[in-house]
């Protein structure tokens, strides 16, 4: 199984449309958009994008299949003046790729990644209170819950409680495979 993380091509609009059908908590994630294919190519070209030192959205691609998706966005304007830069990251998987450790491996590497080469100084994630799978992948990837009180934010159908968590440049990298990185 040959497994790299690299950036979403128009070609992946079907695995993506696929992944978003398969799971009603994508489906949730998404919204109301995209539903056809052209509108997939339209949101992989708009919204999963790599911006250098900026932003990066990646496939998790294995055997040349997008399989779910890795991304960190860097907060935006000037570098705070005590240095910290912070950064957001986020992930998913195809239901069928679940638990295979997949998700961990390209959060992880994606960090690693934004520190190295980003000058990112602390990541930090936010899942649903209630999802423990998304928890297990913080975990797992190095991050450690953060007690900031993270809000519960609001999407367009519900309001949900939230669980945060943060990582470190100068934390201890979680002992997990890397997974090459494409750009």
């Amino acid at each position: 199984m040959l497994v790299t993380l690299r950036p979403w091509t128009s070609d992946d609009a079907a695995d993506l449309m696929a992944a978003r059908q398969a799971d009603p908590d994508l489906d949730r994630q998404f919204g109301d958009r995209p539903q056809s294919l052209d509108e997939y190519e339209r949101f992989i070209e708009n919204e999963l994008t790599v911006e250098p030192g900026q932003e990066i959205s990646l496939a998790i691609d294995v055997d040349g299949r997008a399989i779910g998706c890795v991304g960190v966005a860097c907060e935006r304007g000037d570098k705070p003046a005590d240095g910290d830069r912070r950064a957001w990251v986020h992930y998913w998987t195809a239901p069928e790729h679940r638990g295979s450790g997949l998700a961990s491996r390209a959060c992880a590497s994606l960090v690693t990644y934004a520190f190295s080469q980003m000058g990112v100084t602390r990541v930090e994630l936010g899942h649903r209170a209630d999802n423990v799978a998304s928890r297990r992948v913080a975990l797992k990837s190095g991050f450690t819950p953060s007690d900031d009180g993270a809000p519960a934010p609001r999407n367009s159908r519900e309001r949900f409680a939230v669980e945060s968590h943060q990582r470190h440049a100068s934390d201890p990298a979680p002992d997990l495979r890397p997974i090459p990185i494409l750009l």
